[in-house]
């Protein structure tokens, strides 16, 4: 809308920075947010209800022409024309019948087709689960762990701490 680069906008913020103050300067801006805010809202109202009068002026238009052509179906409707009935003199039919009396012909000239094989189901086999024991698992014996008489495994030495032996005269050291 605007044609304003961002050397432009540095420069408008530096002379609001000069002209309002640093203190100011977030009110302002917080301002200025809120008032284009308020533009976009009205803008975009305004937008929709534009769009608004221009859908109901073309459901106008399409309200007329649909009842433009149902008035005239409806006037085709109450003319004499009637599809379902049989015209008063049949045409001739003499070709036609002709046609169908040679089509019968040349079925009954064809060999009957035939008839397929009767077709037998057996009927499946029952499993007899119920009645035979499931074989059990055999076990593996158990085997007795045999004890070695191992040397149990040396520890690393610890180092002990040197106790302080009191002298038994009682004093202190």
């Amino acid at each position: 809308m605007f044609d304003i680069a961002w050397s432009e906008l540095m420069l408008i913020g530096a002379v609001a920075l000069v002209v309002i103050g640093p203190k100011d300067l977030p009110k302002a801006m917080r301002t200025v947010g809120q008032v284009v805010g308020k533009v976009r809202r009205m803008a975009s109202e305004f937008q929709g209800q534009f769009n608004d009068a221009m859908r109901e002026a073309e459901l106008h238009d399409l309200k007329k022409q649909v009842e433009d052509v149902g008035g005239s179906v409806s006037s085709a409707m109450n003319s004499d024309y009637k599809p379902i009935e049989m015209p008063s003199e049949p045409a001739s039919t003499g070709l036609a019948d002709a046609q169908i009396k040679e089509a019968e012909a040349k079925l009954a000239a064809l060999p009957a087709p035939e008839p397929l094989p009767p077709v037998e189901i057996a009927p499946a086999p029952i499993a007899e689960a119920a009645t035979e024991e499931k074989p059990k698992r055999k076990r593996a014996p158990k085997v007795e762990p045999e004890v070695v008489a191992a040397e149990p495994a040396k520890a690393a030495p610890r180092k002990r701490k040197a106790k302080v032996s009191e002298p038994e005269d009682g004093s202190a050291a």
